[in-house]
């Protein structure tokens, strides 16, 4: 299998390394992101391994089609940033790489108790070296309930990690999860809005989940909750959550994304002015803590979407079953 990686990172190189071998994998390892500019680099290849940061286009995909390539796998769970059904109807298949959930439910706790405890505003006034409390005063995660959007693998590992913080813990899901029971209280999704002090999203950017959350949702969600997203930023309005957030119908929200997040996220933009309002006026609000979207970026899960990238890539191309295939060919 002849394989050419984008957007490479350091720390992937020696994964990628490792697990060659394994796969049958002869590989061409780029730092630069996949562009229309050097789609033609693919020629020759069988597959093409990238990640979310820039979006797969059918111009791009179309080069790749005269290069020979049969496959396009992104080493991530959400493959929206790819034109799945156009690489599909030209007979390229399209795949993805699962990884460790407990990066991001663990990831998604940690934003939960860091806008409880107002720890942006406390790491600012301790750096002034004001080390007063006032002002501050935090609360405590086992007296909230906790309603989570989404019962995949994350939104499932969300519910089990927060059952040793002693929080009652709701959550929605289009299908009914039977292995859950005990673990979280599956409820309509008026329930979950109504009765959360903490909303955590774990859904897939779809059509039919963009702006999930917008000005009808929130008017449904208790006075004061938290809004936590670690899963897409086409998942909230972001007009409607600073609404919220200046009338005080919410109290905080942690963001590992946000609605305009791909053109700046993974990318340094030093002594530059960003045209991004909305991330400018969420980013100033004390009461609001905004990451890069890292919530993924452990060692473990980082191993795993190589591996397991390699590993789907290798089944298809060997007329296997790939557990990880996106959509249907033509």
């Amino acid at each position: 299998m002849k394989m050419i990686v984008y957007s490479c990172s350091a720390e992937e190189r020696p994964l990628f390394a490792r697990y060659a071998g394994q796969f049958g994998a002869e590989l061409t390892l780029l730092a630069e992101k996949p562009v229309l500019e050097n789609a033609h680099l693919a020629a020759g290849m069988d597959a093409v391994n990238i990640l979310s940061a820039t979006c797969i286009t059918p111009e791009i995909l179309d080069v790749y089609k005269t290069c020979g390539v049969r496959m396009v796998v992104s080493r991530t769970v959400g493959v929206e940033h790819v034109d799945t059904a156009y690489a599909n109807s030209i007979g390229i298949a399209v795949g993805n790489a699962p990884y460790s959930p407990a990066s991001v439910a663990d990831y998604a706790i940690m934003m939960m108790l860091m806008v409880l405890r107002c720890i942006k505003p406390m790491l600012l006034r301790y750096a002034g070296q004001d080390y007063t409390p006032r002002g501050y005063l935090g609360r405590e995660l086992p007296n909230m309930t906790v309603g989570i959007l989404g019962l995949g693998r994350i939104g499932e590992t969300t519910a089990r990690h927060l059952q040793g913080f002693g929080c009652r813990v709701l959550a929605y899901d289009r299908r009914e999860k039977p292995a859950l029971r005990g673990v979280a209280e599956q409820a309509d999704l008026d329930t979950v809005y109504r009765e959360s002090d903490i909303l955590s999203l774990h859904l897939a950017a779809a059509p039919e989940t963009y702006h999930f959350i917008d000005s009808a949702a929130i008017a449904k969600m208790k006075d004061g909750a938290v809004l936590i997203n670690t899963a897409r930023g086409t998942l909230v309005d972001n007009a409607a959550l600073i609404d919220a957030l200046e009338r005080g119908k919410l109290s905080g929200a942690g963001l590992d994304v946000f609605d305009g997040d791909r053109p700046i996220y993974y990318r340094d933009f030093k002594n530059q002015v960003l045209a991004q309002r909305d991330m400018a006026v969420l980013s100033a609000m004390p009461n609001v803590l905004m990451l890069p979207h890292m919530a993924y970026y452990t060692d473990q899960a980082a191993e795993d979407m190589v591996r397991n990238s390699l590993d789907g890539a290798a089944r298809y191309l060997a007329g296997q079953e790939d557990p990880w295939l996106i959509g249907e060919m033509v």
